[in-house]
């Protein structure tokens, strides 16, 4: 994430940097000094702060996530993470290019499963049959879910509400 914004850009680029950056800090509870520390390395403010982490790859495993899409059972890592007021919130290490340009092999995105979902916000999604995946809500109705994909040589997906398991908002990503 670029913390300053670059006067080389437009005036409407650099509004909505700085309108993600305060979506970013209202998400997980901190101060731009708090979150600023934590990305230079300096880790969290309030020592022991971690979330779950996985590999993307063993998302779709059992025994990973229980039926509201929280994790659960032995096998996760932990990383260290400021609190975000989502207990059950956790983190998905990228693997593969399937997610490129936004998401990179190794980035480390963050998950808030309790977090409201909006039209256009990154999700993970899992299906009843256990395949997850990573895409961008474009239509929420009663009846189906529209998603796009990130990587634009992948095709986008249009799901029945009884075909998805669960749907969790992403909240960051480490770049």
């Amino acid at each position: 994430i670029i913390w300053h914004c670059r006067r080389d850009r437009p005036v409407q680029e650099r509004e909505e940097e700085l309108e993600l950056k305060s979506k970013v800090l209202e998400a997980t509870g901190t101060s731009m000094t708090e979150f600023v520390s934590y990305i230079e390395g300096a880790g969290p403010t309030h020592p022991g702060a971690t979330i779950p982490l996985i590999g993307f790859a063993q998302a779709g495993d059992r025994g990973f996530f229980d039926d509201a899409g929280y994790p659960v059972g032995g096998g996760w890592d932990e990383i260290p993470f400021p609190e975000i007021g989502d207990e059950h919130a956790y983190a998905l290490e990228v693997s593969g290019d399937s997610m490129e340009p936004l998401f990179r092999d190794g980035d480390v995105v963050s998950v808030s499963p309790t977090a409201n979902v909006r039209r256009g916000d990154r999700v993970v999604v899992r299906t009843t049959e256990g395949e997850v995946m990573v895409k961008q809500l474009v239509r929420l109705t009663a009846k189906r879910i529209d998603l796009v994909s990130i990587n634009p040589a992948h095709a986008g997906r249009s799901l029945a509400t009884e075909e998805v398991g669960w749907m969790a908002r992403i909240l960051w990503a480490s770049q």
